[in-house]
């Protein structure tokens, strides 16, 4: 018999996720604040609940996906929360990029209830989402992972277990730092190449090609020569999950310089006004630095 499965938060990552899930075949029970997002699941079939309370009471596994920790504590644990509808042997998953104190506390705060906790955060942004191909990092106990990991592969293709409570979220805070460096360095580079004069249509097919080749380059790349900025990943997230890899690098006493150059040049982009935009939209920052404006040269 499949798990019940309840999803909280259907915003760009959080709604597709819960539409695989019912395409695979589970009872689905969603909430979000926002009714409205609801309507697409529930005319996939989906439950929607009145609160995460109802939520968490109708299902055997509750997932939460929230932009921020002050969301999912609440969602979580306060007034009308999950914690409010578990019981023993049930299980909360936190998709959420969260600082790895906030996943701590959770998976403390529920276990007194007898009920177990995941930090559970993902690589990948919408179109992943939508394909069911995000990647699960996963803290909590062995256990729990191992019988929560079918429902994970419903929604992703790979799960890896990390660790005790905290190092999914840890994994996920350090994958991120590399990401927005990856994502800098390709912002520097392509427009560079178009400050010099070559084709940044034919540039990213040497990047593609070669050792700089990344996820970054491949993904961005074409958004940027669309000037697509319609966000995937918004600049103002990706800025606050830097913001708690910093708190983590400062509380392990390691230094991080490219992790302060890639927050500060971020916070230049929201300063810009493009924190609503996809994380790709900082290359404008240096677009505005060199004068131009990266467009293939068959558009010039």
């Amino acid at each position: 018999m499949m798990q019940r499965v309840g999803l909280i938060g259907l915003g760009t990552m959080g709604g597709p996720m819960a539409q695989n899930l019912v395409k695979k075949g589970y009872p689905v029970t969603v909430f979000n604040r926002t009714a409205a997002k609801a309507e697409p699941l529930a005319r996939l079939g989906a439950a929607v609940a009145s609160s995460p309370a109802e939520v968490a009471r109708a299902s055997d596994v509750v997932i939460t996906m929230l932009t921020a920790d002050a969301a999912v504590l609440e969602v979580i644990l306060g007034p009308g929360g999950v914690r409010e509808g578990l019981q023993p042997g049930k299980v909360v998953v936190d998709a959420s990029t969260v600082s790895p104190d906030t996943s701590r506390r959770l998976a403390t705060a529920l276990a007194e209830l007898g009920v177990e906790f995941l930090d559970a955060p993902v690589t990948g942004s919408e179109p992943q989402a939508i394909a069911g191909q995000l990647t699960f990092m996963v803290g909590g106990k062995r256990e729990v992972f191992d019988r929560v990991q079918p429902l994970l592969l419903a929604m992703g293709k790979q799960a890896f277990y990390m660790g005790d409570s905290g190092a999914g979220s840890q994994t996920k805070l350090a994958n991120n730092t590399l990401a927005a460096i990856n994502l800098l360095a390709f912002a520097e580079a392509l427009v560079l190449a178009t400050k010099a004069g070559v084709d940044p249509q034919v540039f990213l097919q040497v990047v593609a090609s070669g050792g700089a080749r990344s996820g970054m380059a491949e993904n961005k790349g074409p958004k940027v020569l669309a000037r697509d900025f319609r966000p995937q990943f918004m600049t103002a997230l990706m800025h606050k999950d830097l913001t708690l890899a910093n708190r983590m690098a400062e509380s392990l006493g390691y230094p991080h310089p490219m992790l302060d150059l890639a927050k500060n040049l971020l916070q230049a982009a929201i300063a810009d006004g493009w924190g609503e935009e996809d994380s790709c939209a900082v290359v404008k920052c240096y677009e505005r630095w060199a004068g131009l404006e990266v467009i293939p040269q068959a558009q010039a």
